[in-house]
């Protein structure tokens, strides 16, 4: 731990949710807080009374935008209070343009980039004005839409720390170039793997930037035995996951070792889709949509393989949990993730990107031999002790010591 406890905020855009982001961040803030700094975790949206994952007591909960049903209905109460009261023509239509406005798009978000679909202009608002109040401690935003926020309206004398959590290629070019434009403004920008570090470099030369890997939640999970003849996928049923290309993949392996199953876990808007992909290869009594879970765990406890088919990936959370659970993974080398985790053949195996038939064959090695599975799980679970919370935290202190320091000192 460092000299004294530092003052940390983190802002998420929803904490209150699901997702590897929101998880990845928790584990964070609890692990800080639990080496005994001040941790806040602050939520641009609120829509639940409790969060998904496990927040530790010590760390103080706030939302700058409660959107629950019974704020939603005191707003509009107020509303139509103020529509009543009793006033000219000009200064109704003066409020309801004013409201337009309000619940129109924000104005900083670039449209490619997810936060600009779920913040309208007054919420984007919130997050500025607080940003804006901000005048000590660390802020670290956790998605390119709040790190471009807090490059430009956190200028009070707080630190600022933007962290991505997908890699820069992976983004669309509105988004890229706003980073360029205006991540020099943040005091340091935090990516999850090396060949990303490097890329951001090239195209920001002179910016801060540094590798902090994802921690797992924990790393006393209980193990998988390598017996059953499971196989397991998770994530967001969307096509950067490549599920359209797990399942005709799993349809080749299954056609030999027909005792197989693969469950996906997760929601989705191609869940319809998938759905039919399965019909159409016959899967039905193979290939099971398991719909989003809080108990993942357990179900990777009963699995003998993860398979990862994603396009692309910053570092994924996913793949690390699977791994702490002795779980051993088959992973498409997609072009920033699993190969910074992962040796392929030793920990794993990795395949070239989006190559169907390489997946099936892996996944057929891995059903044909139960002691490989074992020994491969075995050195994941390795490897996956490079990312527990204690180690990461420790990374994360250094660095806000570091950049505070250097603060001072200017």
């Amino acid at each position: 731990m460092t000299e004294r406890p530092l003052l940390i905020r983190y802002l998420l855009l929803h904490a209150y949710g699901m997702g590897g982001t929101i998880r990845t961040v928790i584990t964070q803030a609890n692990a800080l807080a639990e080496a005994g700094h001040r941790v806040e975790l602050v939520s641009v949206l609120r829509r639940r009374d409790q969060p998904h994952f496990d927040v530790d007591p010590r760390v103080r909960m706030s939302a700058l935008a409660d959107l629950r049903r019974p704020a939603r209905q005191a707003r509009a109460a107020l509303a139509r209070e103020a529509a009543g009261l009793p006033a000219g023509p000009l200064r109704r239509l003066g409020r309801w343009r004013a409201a337009r406005r309000a619940e129109g798009p924000p104005r900083h978000i670039p449209r490619s980039e997810a936060g600009h679909r779920a913040v309208s202009r007054w919420i984007e608002e919130a997050v500025t004005g607080w940003m804006a109040g901000l005048q000590d401690g660390v802020l670290v935003t956790t998605r390119p839409a709040l790190n471009l926020l807090s490059a430009r309206f956190a200028t009070g004398g707080v630190l600022r720390v933007g962290q991505e959590h997908v890699n820069l290629a992976a983004h669309r070019a509105d988004l890229r170039a706003a980073i360029v434009r205006w991540y020099p403004r943040l005091d340091a920008v935090a990516v999850l793997t090396a060949r990303d570090a490097e890329e951001y470099a090239r195209r920001i030369p002179g910016l801060r930037v540094e590798r902090v890997p994802n921690a797992v939640h924990s790393l006393r999970q209980k193990p998988s035995t390598c017996a059953s003849h499971i196989a397991v996928a998770a994530g967001r049923l969307r096509p950067q996951k490549g599920f359209d290309l797990l399942i005709p993949a799993f349809g080749e392996a299954v056609a030999e070792f027909p005792d197989w199953q693969l469950r996906i876990f997760g929601a989705g808007d191609r869940h319809r889709q998938l759905r039919r992909l399965i019909d159409r290869h016959h899967l039905y009594n193979h290939v099971f949509l398991m719909g989003g879970t809080g108990r993942l765990d357990e179900e990777m406890a009963k699995a003998s393989m993860f398979v990862l088919s994603s396009r692309h990936e910053g570092l994924p959370m996913v793949l690390l949990e699977a791994m702490s659970h002795g779980l051993p993974v088959v992973s498409f080398d997609c072009p920033t993730g699993p190969a910074d985790v992962l040796t392929d053949g030793r920990d794993g195996v990795l395949v070239p990107p989006e190559n169907v038939p390489a997946l099936a064959a892996a996944m057929r090695r891995l059903m044909a031999d139960e002691t490989l599975r074992a020994e491969l799980g075995d050195r994941a679970l390795a490897t996956v002790r490079a990312y527990s919370p204690e180690a990461v935290a420790r990374q994360w202190e250094e660095l806000f010591a570091e950049l505070l320091g250097r603060a001072a000192r200017v």
